[in-house]
């Protein structure tokens, strides 16, 4: 009998072409869009992101095309509660959180992974870049850094559980890019051409202080920009409107440049400081999964990555307690922010991660 496997498809070019190598690996497939919120609600109007009405229909075009069913799933209370609730209360507290990283870990794995099985499906497959394998030695499950550097999204999938990774395959961790739009377009596929989104699904251009003015009701006050020493050095328009290692936009005249170092959401000030000051040698991380290994029982030499879009740099990482690790890096890093996720690996193997509590000198 055919494994039976549940497709999460967007309406983009990637996940239909895991669609259609999943089914041509042999599996009895479906394909399922999730719908994660209604536009109104996050004061959106266009049909370009990855949940608007236009993506689904591409999703279901393509699923009839590859003569697969192709179902919606209503995930937009999950969504709110897990992902937008999140991050407005993150960034509204002063840290700087990853919404996608949230929806990969409580909505597309955790939330659909469960969903099918209750309906019987073997697995769930997605067109994320990465690659998953078995340790042959500690019969644990691993993620890996996809084939093509380029596209990797290891980074923002390193919340994922054992259980969820033996549930999941990624048809295109082996694949470059290129490869992917030339079997699409080789399918005649509607979305071959069509082009990667670039933003937060539910954040227009980027505006993320304008979102969480509009989702939360509430706009956030001016307050004081000061120095390292608490000197009051101008006003900014509300600490949510800035990010750590911001120089630009932020209306002041000064003699000598300085750089967003902290936001203090209690006070609602603004710290800068020179750039000097925004490089840290050291983080600790909480709410922390690990993949590779169940502990890491002695300090063991690592790379690390800050952000997505980051080159990983080389470090040595402790875990000091069941939920917390300590990172020191080789040569300090730039702009380390409360809230964004650290995340280790040991070549390809992603090790595991956490969400950034302090940065230290």
């Amino acid at each position: 009998m055919s494994e039976k496997g549940m497709i999460a498809m967007s309406g983009g070019v990637d996940s239909s072409v895991a669609a259609l190598l999943t089914l041509q690996g042999g599996a009895d497939c479906v394909g399922v869009t999730l719908k994660l919120f209604e536009n109104a609600d996050v004061g959106e109007s266009r049909e370009k992101t990855c949940c608007s009405l236009a993506d689904a229909e591409d999703a279901r075009r393509v699923a009839y095309a590859i003569g697969i069913p192709h179902y919606v799933f209503d995930f937009s209370e999950d969504f709110r509660r897990d992902v937008l609730d999140r991050f407005a209360r993150e960034y509204l507290e002063g840290r700087t959180p990853n919404p996608c990283i949230d929806c990969n870990r409580f909505i597309k794995f955790k939330r659909l992974t469960r969903r099918a099985a209750d309906m019987g499906f073997d697995f769930v497959a997605t067109g994320h870049y990465a690659r998953i394998s078995r340790d042959a030695g500690s019969g644990r499950m691993l993620l890996l850094r996809a084939a093509d550097a380029s596209k990797d999204q290891s980074y923002v999938l390193y919340a994922m559980t054992q259980e969820e990774l033996a549930r999941t395959r990624f048809p295109l961790g082996a694949l470059r890019k290129r490869e992917v739009r030339e079997i699409a377009a080789e399918n005649d596929f509607v979305n071959a051409r069509k082009r990667d989104s670039q933003d937060i699904c539910f954040v227009r251009d980027g505006k993320y202080a304008d979102f969480i003015e509009q989702y939360t009701g509430a706009a956030c006050p001016p307050g004081d920009f000061t120095d390292g020493a608490g000197t009051v050095i101008g006003r900014h328009r509300g600490h949510i409107r800035y990010t750590i290692g911001q120089r630009r936009g932020l209306g002041l005249a000064l003699r000598t440049p300085l750089y967003v170092r902290e936001k203090r959401a209690g006070d609602n000030t603004v710290v800068l400081s020179p750039e000097k000051d925004l490089y840290s040698r050291v983080l600790e991380a909480r709410n922390i999964n690990l993949i590779a290994a169940e502990r890491l029982d002695r300090p063991l030499r690592v790379t690390a990555k800050l952000r997505y879009a980051q080159e990983a740099s080389a470090a040595t990482v402790w875990q000091t307690d069941g939920d917390a690790l300590r990172v020191e890096f080789d040569a300090p890093q730039r702009a380390v922010a409360a809230g964004q996720a650290v995340v280790l690996y040991d070549g390809d193997i992603v090790i595991g991660g956490g969400d950034i509590i302090t940065g230290g000198k």
